[in-house]
């Protein structure tokens, strides 16, 4: 008996199918807590295939059928062999899964996924759930540019393989953009271009209509001279580099849209709620920030509209304090840092990744937003959130030693003890919508954790 999950989208079959077969649906489609990693996407849904990386280093290979290719309704693909890492996968578990898709009324799709596999229902079941919630929130993103009368787009990106700059991309191809990846290395595909962040070439932003910079040093680790030194040059001069070269290319971008920080706000304001229009804080970081957004100020002045995402606290369970903190707290271990008391400004990455596409595409976004949910919380109540999701208890405090010692004093007190109460209100101003506004329903949508 196949397992099977169905929902109804709200978009006609032909959108839904068209989603379907372009670059990144893959990547947006796999659940972030599962151990796999796309390695290649196939090429078309008829008779391509699509390899993954499993723990071990394990293949799974996905292999589309022809006969079951009926466009726009239906697509089939079953595992299959390809190399010795494939093999033991394939004799283990067969798996065949037809991806049905079926006219409700002109702007409505039924979505239905019929798998015949030896594993259960329960353990596939989140799966669905995340890939059909995924989907429909990602054609509504879709539909309201579409409203916008935006067409698409060519967008160049720094940083494309990072956390965000990878779900980004499978975001933006998916919705029918190009995008052009500027690497520092090897070019190895017509979508990428040669980067030199400190010496750019003068045609890199050639034909693109807009600029992501998300490229820089990691922030996390410990604050030596070294570590601090690397995350300023990583980011002043580069974006600076950048936003010259754009202001000076005439077939170049019109828009920029550049990462940036909540650092901006200092350590620790207490309980002031702070908005775009709050004034510079006090540190290391609140200093980078600043002049790393005056570090687009060419393009502004050139009549560029410019955009500097001050991201929060992003939540993903690929990546960040997510991923480190979801060990431990599994084996409950996980607690409150220090006292508890710290304001958390946080953000789910496919939130976030909505932020860059509104601050990309709506023209009454420029200069800094402010990229967190509407709803901080204090250190202890994530803690107690995480906890609660994960089915532990969340009763082991990490004392400020524990930080300190790994960050160093300022590295500690700059990233695992800053309190900032951070309000998006920019985004509240022109009426945006969070797929996911309240951290439980975040942290249940990174981690699979959908039961209560």
């Amino acid at each position: 008996m196949p397992i099977t999950h169905s929902s109804i989208v709200s978009a006609p079959i032909e959108e839904v199918f068209a989603w379907h077969t372009r670059t990144g649906a893959f990547s947006r489609l796999s659940p972030p807590w599962q151990p796999v990693r796309v390695l290649r996407e196939s090429g078309s849904l008829k008779d391509g295939r699509a390899i993954l990386r499993l723990p071990g280093g394990l293949t799974w290979v996905s292999r589309h059928d022809p006969e079951g290719y009926r466009p726009p309704h239906r697509f089939v693909d079953e595992i299959a062999a390809d190399g010795l890492a494939s093999l033991p996968v394939r004799a283990l578990l067969p798996w065949r899964h037809a991806h049905e898709f079926t006219r409700v009324s002109e702007s409505s799709t039924r979505v239905t996924d019929r798998v015949e596999t030896p594993l259960g229902s329960h353990l596939l079941r989140p799966m669905f759930v995340y890939r059909h919630r995924q989907l429909a929130d990602d054609l509504a993103a879709h539909q309201w540019a579409a409203r916008t009368g935006t067409g698409p787009l060519t967008i160049a990106v720094t940083g494309a393989s990072g956390l965000v700059g990878s779900a980004l991309c499978a975001f933006l191809t998916t919705g029918g953009h190009r995008v052009v990846r500027l690497v520092r290395g090897t070019v190895r595909s017509p979508n990428e271009r040669h980067w030199d962040p400190m010496h750019p070439d003068r045609a890199v932003l050639d034909g693109v209509d807009a600029l992501i910079h998300l490229a820089g040093a990691t922030i996390a680790g410990r604050f030596t001279a070294a570590h601090k030194s690397a995350v300023r040059d990583s980011r002043i001069t580069p974006t600076r580099l950048l936003s010259e070269l754009a202001a000076n290319t005439d077939a170049g971008p019109k828009t920029l849209v550049v990462a940036s920080a909540i650092g901006y706000y200092g350590a620790d304001r207490g309980d002031e709620a702070l908005t775009e229009d709050s004034a510079q804080g006090e540190g290391f970081l609140a200093s980078v920030v600043a002049d790393w957004e005056a570090a687009t100020l060419p393009a502004t002045d050139a009549g560029l509209r410019v955009a500097n995402i001050r991201t929060g606290i992003v939540q993903s369970a690929r990546g960040g304090t997510l991923q480190l903190f979801r060990p431990l707290f599994t084996l409950g271990l996980g607690g409150r840092v220090g006292s508890g008391r710290q304001w958390l400004s946080w953000v789910d990455l496919d939130d976030l990744i909505d932020v860059y596409y509104r601050a990309l595409i709506d023209p009454d976004l420029s200069g800094p937003i402010n990229a967190v949910a509407p709803s901080p919380v204090r250190n202890s109540e994530y803690a107690r959130t995480l906890g609660l999701v994960l089915r532990r208890p969340a009763i082991v405090p990490a004392p400020s030693l524990g930080p300190r010692l790994l960050l160093g004093t300022e590295g500690s007190r700059e990233l695992a003890e800053a309190s900032q109460n951070v309000i998006p209100a920019k985004l509240r101003a022109v009426g945006h919508r969070f797929r996911q506004p309240d951290l439980e329903g975040s942290l249940r949508h990174q981690l699979g954790r959908l039961d209560r």
